[in-house]
């Protein structure tokens, strides 16, 4: 275990330790010797460590250095686990650093970048706010609290950030997953449902019997591809653009010969802030309702699934202006304002009132079979994060 608070130390401890979702891959060995890794780092340093196992074998550690009065807490939020290792290239449990300058050199020297699975995402961002952590109160303790939260499951349902926003609240948040060194505001909701296009099974020699759900079904799917057109047509969020919908499987049949009783298609709709979940719902059932009403034969079931709300940060939060302040101390320039199309544990921090914001390394191969982050972008997170702990937290 690395006894200093490098951070590409410890993103290379990370990576050696095999932590697949097994929610996505049955099998994977999860986060628990991760989360051994981590609460043990932070409790050799200090830290009140808090192993929260509501589901056996699916841990998150939470790291709490309380502070000495008056100031404001801050929490520092990143994900243990990986997805599966597919056909990666190479070992992607044996870290791999390879020299040369990425992004130029930093404090006068130059990185290049470290490969393995979880490397950009995310193993990076947790070893830099482990680092962060740990810096900004090696002199003392500050005023505020400090937590670091090393979460379970965000690769799937987010189940590990939930369970600590239970227990842990903060008076404002980072999640440190990858944005390429620039700071995101606001990114995408998601909702999925499940539509059954209800018909009547029936020998295919008898068309008087038989309802074919599978045709009927073709209806909604030419009106959801018009709701999409709808929907990019309306410009949408600032930073986000509009709001997406595609249906993104669907089944349906018995035999060649037997008209299908059902056809189920399951429908995505990612959304932008305003567009929450009850709002998506409503607009297929509308879609729905029209065709009951003028297609003949034409029902309908709906059932809604797992959704996920959008977010957007606050811009004016003190925690934002903190890191954009910091970020530009160590960037050198003011810090890229950015947004993602994809879902972060970010929504669930701001939705438990925590203000938040994402900042985290450059690299790639996210879910890919070649995985790296750079160097170079790993110490310059882990200085910012150190500089917002420090400052965020100091009165």
């Amino acid at each position: 275990m690395p006894h200093t608070a490098d951070p590409l130390e410890l993103l290379q401890a990370l990576v050696a330790i095999d932590s697949v979702n097994p929610a996505l891959s049955p099998g994977g060995a999860g986060e628990q010797a991760a989360a051994d890794f981590c609460g043990r780092w932070l409790g050799e340093r200090g830290f009140e460590v808090h192993r929260l196992e509501r589901r056996p074998g699916r841990p998150s550690v939470v790291g709490v250095l309380k502070g000495t009065g008056g100031g404001r807490s801050i929490m520092l939020n990143g994900h243990l686990d990986t997805v599966a290792y597919g056909t990666y290239e190479g070992d992607p449990l044996s870290p791999r650093v390879e020299d040369g300058p990425v992004h130029g050199p930093v404090h006068g020297r130059v990185y290049g970048r470290v490969y393995g699975r979880g490397a950009f995402d995310m193993k990076s961002g947790v070893a830099a706010m482990l680092a962060a952590a740990a810096r900004a109160t090696a002199a003392g303790r500050l005023r505020g609290d400090v937590i670091v939260a090393c979460v379970a499951d965000e690769e799937h349902a987010s189940s590990g950030t939930e369970e600590v926003l239970e227990r842990f609240t903060a008076d404002g948040a980072v999640v440190t997953e990858p944005s390429m060194l620039e700071v995101t505001l606001a990114h995408k909701g998601f909702a999925w449902f499940e539509v059954d296009v209800l018909g009547r099974a029936a020998h295919g020699s008898r068309p008087d019997l038989g309802i074919d759900a599978i045709a009927k079904a073709g209806h909604f799917l030419v009106a959801l591809e018009e709701l999409g057109a709808r929907l990019a047509a309306a410009g949408g969020h600032p930073l986000l653009g509009p709001g997406t919908v595609h249906a993104s499987m669907i089944d349906g049949g018995e035999g060649p010969s037997t008209y299908p009783a059902r056809c189920r298609i399951t429908v995505e709709r990612r959304t932008v802030p305003g567009e929450p979940a009850a709002a998506v719902r409503d607009e297929l059932a509308a879609i729905l309702d029209r065709l009951a009403a003028t297609v003949p034969g034409f029902r309908y079931e709906l059932r809604a699934g797992l959704h996920r709300e959008p977010f957007e940060a606050d811009p004016g939060a003190p925690i934002t202006r903190v890191l954009l302040a910091q970020a530009e101390r160590v960037l050198g320039r003011p810090p890229v304002i950015r947004a993602e199309p994809f879902w972060t544990d970010c929504a669930l921090l701001a939705a438990a009132g925590i203000p938040c914001l994402l900042f985290g390394v450059s690299g790639g191969g996210a879910h890919a079979d070649e995985e790296w982050a750079d160097i170079a972008a790993l110490h310059q997170v882990t200085d910012v994060l150190t500089g917002t702990v420090t400052e965020f937290c100091a009165g």
